[in-house]
């Protein structure tokens, strides 16, 4: 394996040395003859590979096969313009053969051939290339999280993870490099005609110099040179082209082109044999060769009827353990099965749409960290809040302009973003003046006024005391945000089922002790979406249990059922809401609490708040003032009351001010100090 790629490096410089040292016509003839051997190999490499990265590393054959023709070329011309015209016997009979004493059709031979490379194969294989490039570029982030939906769902492990993210790598970078490769190739295709006017003219002007004959034998000579060497240059890269169509254009499989074809092109016996008789309706039309048409369409016929019958013992074996499948000829054939229409209903349970130019950001082969920084968030919330957020489906979307981003719940947008990614986000330190220019924006995750800088204005805001965000985590940022604020719709029952499993693992008599009687999954579900409306933690899922064992028989309110696991799980409340010990509260007088509970109604499914739409004014009122008082002390108001108020004190400031956070007496830790920096009260 060493010596093969010492013999690798040796060729690239031989190739080198063409352009500059003059070789033998016997060694031009061998270079030649090795030139159109490569040339075979690549395109028989290429019919039988069952998908593109199985030679992955054509691109970089193709360069070295595109220098080495134009090594070859560059000798050649030497040889043609300094040796009378006699470049060897290989480009002699070349030449010879296709002139055939006739210069004009050896030129118009030429040209056909040049033109058919340059326009028709390596012009669709460009287009091609850059086409699949794009694609693989777009599809990237869904494939990266269907391997992260996979890996966290337990259908792979971490080694297969790694195989898959790997060749999704090598795919992006496999397309690009073939994007730019088929460059290459086209080029190469202008040179031969460019080498191929200099070899004649030049020849011609050399042998009027060098008086090699006549002006009709000079033509002649330097002709069949120039046609000879022509064909020995794009032939080989007529042969390279097609091979480069067929690696870009065939499609992962279980079979090679060849198997492919003989699967498909012959699997309709019937399309044959109507072929067959479309051919032998052309010998009506008076003139045509009909010995020929009749072996066409004999030769077709016999194909059909052999298919036929091979295809049907198949088909019978098929008959017997499947259902019969209707043959789709259109949209609307296929919609008239059923299934094919529910399918369409299916929604993603959290989508993200990006503009074009956000599409780097999100792309790893170009650097992009935003699927790695999802994976480390789904770790961090899983761990601080105990639910696994569902895998995000990722996808562009031409409704966005370039810079934006839209996050979707279940189908629907539930926020939006700009981004200028060369650009970081700002934020202005808080009492200090705005001195860096920039674009005013609004920071998306939290709508606070902040402006977006360009890179070389990074240094000069850091020292002023910006905080600079970069644009991938203004939007892990915004993304998180949303995923906390809206995880009670995202915890679906399949999810609560997932998290069941999990604890069975560990305790496994809980759970048979508990579900499905007293505690149904849906009356589990329920109560974890109440936790987490209230950004309470649902990691502590055994004790969550234990006490809805202990009240879901006698209490059928999921409401008060969930006031109890609160109290439950009062040290978790605690230690996320308090800070070094101390919560900072307000809290709500007595007489607003009676008030409250005198307003309660009760009903068969639980109960509800009919309070007078003055008082209601009221309290929101007091609350309005008093949070105006400590909002420059505390981010997030805790208002404190007792328990049996809670849940409807939480609903009531619910419909003004949703980020409240409410708790009660008992779900205060007995180690947490509480300091009240106000009261809600009523006249």
């Amino acid at each position: 394996m060493n010596r093969f790629n010492t013999l690798v490096t040796a060729f690239v410089v031989l190739i080198i040395f063409l352009l500059i040292i003059p070789l033998p016509t016997w060694m031009l003839d061998l270079m030649f003859i090795l030139n159109i051997s490569i040339s075979f190999i690549i395109l028989l490499t290429s019919l039988y590979i069952k998908e593109p990265l199985e030679f992955s590393i054509f691109p970089s054959i193709l360069l070295i096969t595109t220098l080495f023709r134009i090594g070859l070329n560059v000798s050649s011309t030497r040889k043609i313009l300094t040796n009378h015209g006699n470049a060897g016997q290989v480009i002699k009979t070349f030449g010879e053969f296709v002139i055939q004493n006739n210069v004009v059709v050896g030129f118009v031979i030429f040209i056909i051939i040049v033109l058919v490379q340059f326009i028709v194969i390596t012009k669709g294989s460009e287009r091609v290339a850059e086409v699949s490039a794009r694609f693989t570029l777009d599809a990237m982030p869904g494939k990266q999280m269907a391997i992260d939906a996979d890996l966290s769902s337990g259908l792979i492990d971490e080694q297969q993870a790694r195989e898959r993210r790997m060749k999704i790598q090598r795919e992006a970078d496999f397309f690009g490099s073939m994007d730019g490769a088929s460059k290459f190739v086209k080029g190469d295709a202008i040179l031969s005609i460019v080498v191929t006017f200099v070899n004649l003219i030049g020849g011609i002007i050399v042998g009027f110099i060098n008086k090699d004959g006549t002006f009709q034998e000079i033509i002649q000579i330097y002709a069949i040179a120039t046609v000879g060497d022509g064909l020995m240059s794009q032939i080989p890269s007529l042969l390279i082209s097609v091979a480069t169509g067929m690696v870009v254009t065939h499609s992962s499989s279980e079979f090679n082109l060849n198997d492919a074809i003989a699967k498909q092109f012959f699997s309709q016996p019937r399309v044959l044999m109507l072929s067959a008789i479309a051919m032998a309706c052309l010998c009506l039309i008076p003139g045509f060769p009909k010995p020929q048409v009749l072996t066409v369409s004999a030769s077709l016929m016999a194909l059909g009827i052999l298919f036929q019958r091979l295809a049907a013992p198949k088909a019978a074996v098929q008959q017997d353990v499947l259902a019969p499948t209707e043959e789709v000829t259109s949209e609307a054939e296929y919609y008239k099965n059923i299934d094919n229409v529910y399918g369409l209903l299916n929604v993603e349970p959290l989508e993200m749409e990006f503009g074009y130019s956000l599409i780097p950001l999100v792309d790893e082969s170009n650097g992009g960290s935003f699927i790695s920084r999802v994976v480390m968030f789904r770790k961090q919330f899983a761990l601080e809040m105990g639910i696994v957020v569902p895998s995000v489906r990722l996808k562009d979307s031409g409704q966005l302009n370039p810079n934006q981003y839209a996050i979707l719940l279940k189908g629907e947008e539930v926020a939006r973003g700009d981004i200028l990614v060369d650009h970081y986000l700002a934020l202005v330190p808080a009492g200090a003046e705005d001195t860096i220019g920039g674009i005013d924006t609004v920071d998306p995750a939290f709508g606070i006024p902040a402006k977006w800088i360009s890179e070389d204005k990074k240094i000069k805001a850091e020292l002023a005391g910006y905080t600079l965000i970069d644009p991938t985590s203004v939007i892990i940022t915004h993304l998180s945000e949303i995923i906390k604020k809206y995880a009670y719709e995202l915890l679906n029952r399949q999810e609560v089922n997932n998290m069941i499993a999990n604890l069975r693992k560990t305790n496994e008599s809980i759970i048979n002790d508990t579900i499905p009687n007293p505690v149904s999954v849906g009356d589990l579900q329920k109560v974890l979406c109440n936790l987490l409306r209230e950004n309470i933690p649902v990691r502590d899922l055994e004790t969550i249990l234990e006490t809805m064992s202990d009240y879901c028989p006698t209490i059928k309110d999921m409401d008060m059922v969930t006031e109890y696991v609160r109290q439950s799980l009062k040290r978790t409340i605690s230690h996320r809401f308090a800070e070094a010990g101390q919560l900072k509260v307000i809290s709500v007088d007595a007489n607003v609490e009676n008030t409250i509970m005198a307003s309660v109604k009760k009903v068969d499914s639980g109960s509800y708040l009919a309070l007078d739409s003055k008082t209601i004014q009221a309290i929101v009122t007091s609350t309005n003032k008093e949070i105006g008082k400590i909002k420059d002390l505390v981010p997030v108001p805790i208002v404190l009351t007792s328990p049996v108020v809670r849940i409807y004190m939480k609903k009531l400031l619910d419909q003004f001010y949703p980020d409240t956070v409410v708790l009660s007496y008992n779900e205060i830790d007995g180690e947490i100090q509480i300091q009240a920096l106000g009261t809600i009260t009523i006249s």
